[in-house]
């Protein structure tokens, strides 16, 4: 009798994943911000990384290394267990699989700061996404492993935690002319890429997903999209890899071309920043721009990432009433099947980017919001070890996986096209001289 009596108090006790993922990501913002916890998660070679000639005896020697492996570790275990827990799930064996996880995510930021992957713009998401995959095909998972793989929960942490580093003070500060790019080229080529992707047969999850890497800001607004749609994470794979290897030729040829079309600073860098869809990407397309050009790449980067919570609100509300519609035509869609359907992390995104924006003074928030995005990152390499870790290669073989890379070329081109257009009427013909 007692142990019904516990079992059903711990019911009473369980959030659902959503709420739980808003619980654990705020316990963390927390943490950071009332102790003045300055340890980032592990890194290696410093921002120009390692090469072959890197004295690795000093690198893998320094105590400061390891504490923030040590640190980094305990506090992503304890948040990671209050997050299951809080979605009412078992931990049984969980510890064993996270500890893996964890080590594989230290091996993928080893293998992606190399000197040469840094250049190219290459993020640890990418080599978490290949190292993930490699195990995963070569290897039966033990279950002990399979365990620690919780997609969904490490997502969902690492995107309420993203909220606090998207600042709207920033956009704001910087001028209206970002923020006015940002929604008319987000707004056009959403719905472009959307249906792009519908009249090529892609199904709607894709294309949703799709549509929202290519006008949003890559990699974040694939994840967002996919945690508000419940959407596939094998397609979400397939979308991340897209987006990281387009990424590259952009990256290095785009700023060729401005250059060769006669284009401003300025234009050029509201162009990149408004096209090109890795944060790392955008800034190393900047600096081969110039000075000015890595400003305004910035200023427009940023004013899309602000854009983000925005969309996932819309997108969440958009889907409800889609897959409500397709069920039921012509039936009224109630107030609270939306709410059923809403992705509550969304709410904890916007929060935090609202706590951080117009609450906390600016010196804590810039100094907080440094150690939340390098622990939002660290949530989504988890992630996608555990993506890499579930996915087969053959399960790519019946995705028709060439109509999705050819919508996301079709919608890649238009914005690139339609970009410019934007950049240049607002930042050279309208913008005061």
């Amino acid at each position: 009798m007692a142990d019904n009596n516990n079992s059903s108090s711990v019911k009473k006790f369980t959030l659902g994943q959503d709420w739980a993922s808003v619980v654990a990501g705020f316990i963390m913002i927390l943490f950071v911000v009332l102790t003045g916890y300055a340890v980032l998660t592990p890194s290696f070679g410093g921002k120009a990384g390692w090469n072959h000639d890197h004295d690795f005896s000093g690198m893998f020697g320094a105590a400061t290394l390891w504490s923030s492996v040590l640190w980094t570790f305990v506090i992503f275990a304890v948040i990671s267990v209050l997050g299951i827990l809080f979605s009412g799930e078992k931990i049984k064996k969980y510890f064993t699989g996270f500890i893996a996880i964890f080590l594989l995510v230290i091996l993928a930021q080893f293998v992606s700061s190399y000197a040469g992957f840094k250049n190219l713009g290459l993020e640890t998401v990418l080599f978490s996404l290949v190292i993930g995959l490699l195990i995963g095909n070569l290897f039966r998972l033990p279950e002990w492993l399979r365990s620690g793989v919780q997609t969904e929960l490490y997502v969902k942490i690492g995107l309420v935690l993203l909220g606090a580093t998207i600042l709207f003070k920033d956009i704001l500060s910087a001028g209206s002319f970002g923020l006015i790019q940002a929604v008319i080229v987000v707004t056009v080529v959403w719905y472009f890429a959307f249906w792009i992707s519908r009249k090529m047969k892609v199904d709607d999850e894709f294309s949703t997903m799709l549509a929202s890497a290519v006008s949003i800001c890559g990699v974040s607004a694939a994840i967002a999209t996919a945690g508000a749609i419940n959407g596939d994470k094998k397609k979400l794979s397939f979308i991340i890899s897209l987006v990281l290897i387009i990424a590259i030729p952009m990256m290095i040829f785009l700023p060729i071309i401005a250059k060769w079309m006669g284009l401003s600073e300025i234009v050029t860098g509201a162009w990149l920043g408004g096209t090109i869809d890795t944060t790392g990407a955008v800034v190393a397309a900047g600096t081969i721009a110039g000075e000015t050009g890595l400003k305004y790449a910035t200023i427009v980067k940023f004013s899309q990432n602000v854009l983000l919570g925005l969309a996932a609100f819309a997108i969440s509300i958009f889907w409800a009433y889609r897959k409500r519609g397709a069920n039921e035509k012509g039936q009224h869609v109630p107030a609270r099947i939306i709410w059923d359907r809403f992705p509550k992390f969304v709410l904890g995104f916007i929060l935090a980017s609202l706590v951080f924006s117009f609450i906390l003074n600016p010196g804590t928030a810039q100094s907080s919001g440094k150690v939340i995005k390098s622990f939002s990152t660290f949530w989504f390499n988890l992630a996608f070890i555990s993506i890499g870790l579930e996915t087969r290669f053959a399960d790519f073989r019946h995705m028709e996986s060439k109509k999705p890379f050819y919508s996301f070329l079709i919608a890649q081109t238009f914005n690139i096209i339609f970009t410019l257009g934007v950049s240049y009427l607002l930042f050279q013909m309208l913008s005061p001289k």
